[in-house]
C-alpha cells in the first residue's frame, strides 16, 4: 500500500515556514535600531538643548562655539534621523509584503494539499474514505487492537438491487442511491468509527470498541432511506456481514470472513424475497 501523505508541487511546507521565520526576525532587527536610533537621537537633541539652556555646564571653549552653527548641526542630525526612519520604514514595508506574498503561497498550498488529500483519501462521489485509505486504516486498528487487546469489529454491507435500478433509472439515480445512502451511513456511526466505500455499491464500516448489540443499532439506522427516483420512492435495501477480529489473523483473512458473512446473509435475503413473491 502507498503512502498517503500528499505531495505538493509548491515549496515544502517546513521551508516556506523558515522564510517566514527569517523575514520576522529582519523585521524585529529592524524595528529594534529604528527604536534604539530614536533613543540615541532623543538624548543627543536633550543633551545639545542642555548646553543652550545651561552654558555652566559645559567648558568656557565649549560655551564659545558659534550658536547658529550648534543649531545647524542639530537641525541636520534631526534631518538625518528623519530619512533613517523612512528608510528603515520602507525596508520594513518590503518585509511585510514579502510576508504577504508568502502567507498567500501557503494558503494557495492549502488549499492545493486539501485537494490532493481528497483524492488521495476520498471517493469522489459519497466523500467517504476510498478503499485504499479504508485498508491502511483497518491494519492501524488491527495493529491497535492487538497492542492494547481491544475488540475491534467490521461490517460490510451490499446495496441491494442498484444493477435493476440503473437500468430503469439509469446511472445517474444509481449514484444519488449511493450518495444517500453514503450519507446516512455517516451519520448512524460514532466519531471514532470510520465508513469506506469499497467500490460500486459495497461498504465497510471499522467499528473499534464496539459491543455486538451496537452493529445493531447502525443497522436499525440505516432502514427506512428512501430515494426519489424520477417522482418515485424507492426503497433502499441492503445485505450486511460482520464479525469480530480475532488476535493474530491478517487484515485479508478478516475481511474474508466478513464477506462470508455478508455472503450468507444476502442469500438469505434472497431466498426470503423468492419466498415472499412465490407466496403472493
Amino acid at each position: 500500500m502507498i503512502p498517503l501523505g500528499p505531495q505538493s508541487p509548491a515549496a515544502p511546507a517546513p521551508v516556506q515556514a523558515e522564510q517566514l521565520r527569517a523575514n520576522m526576525r529582519r523585521i524585529a532587527q529592524r524595528q529594534w535600531w529604528l527604536w534604539s536610533s530614536a533613543v540615541m537621537v532623543t538624548l543627543l537633541l536633550t543633551l545639545g538643548i542642555a548646553s543652550f539652556a545651561f552654558p555652566g555646564l559645559l567648558s568656557e571653549t565649549e560655551a564659545s562655539f558659534n550658536l547658529n552653527l550648534a543649531i545647524r548641526g542639530l537641525v541636520g542630525l534631526v534631518l538625518l534621523f528623519n530619512v533613517y526612519t523612512i528608510y528603515q520604514q520602507l525596508q520594513i514595508r518590503r518585509i511585510q509584503r514579502e510576508l504577504g506574498d508568502q502567507v498567500e503561497a501557503l494558503g494557495k498550498m492549502e488549499v492545493r494539499t486539501e485537494e490532493v488529500y481528497k483524492l488521495a483519501v476520498l471517493d469522489p462521489l459519497t466523500g467517504l474514505n476510498n478503499r485504499r485509505s479504508g485498508e491502511q486504516r483497518l491494519a492501524e486498528e488491527i495493529s491497535r487492537s492487538q497492542r492494547h487487546g481491544r475488540p475491534l469489529t467490521i461490517l460490510l454491507l451490499d446495496l441491494n438491487g442498484l444493477k435493476h435500478l440503473n437500468d430503469k433509472f439509469g446511472h445517474a439515480a444509481g449514484d444519488e442511491l449511493i450518495r444517500q445512502f453514503a450519507a446516512r451511513l455517516n451519520k448512524a456511526i460514532r466519531g471514532s468509527d470510520l465508513a469506506v466505500r469499497l467500490g460500486g455499491d459495497e461498504f465497510l464500516v471499522l467499528l473499534p470498541e464496539c459491543k455486538p448489540d451496537e452493529v445493531r443499532h447502525v443497522l436499525s439506522r440505516l432502514s427506512g432511506l428512501n430515494v426519489d427516483c424520477n417522482g418515485r420512492s424507492i426503497a433502499v435495501s441492503f445485505s450486511a456481514g460482520w464479525t469480530n477480529f480475532i488476535p493474530g489473523e491478517s487484515p485479508e483473512d478478516l475481511l474474508k470472513r466478513a464477506d462470508g458473512a455478508l455472503y450468507v446473509n444476502k442469500r438469505a435475503s434472497i431466498e426470503q424475497d423468492q419466498l415472499t413473491t412465490a407466496v403472493k
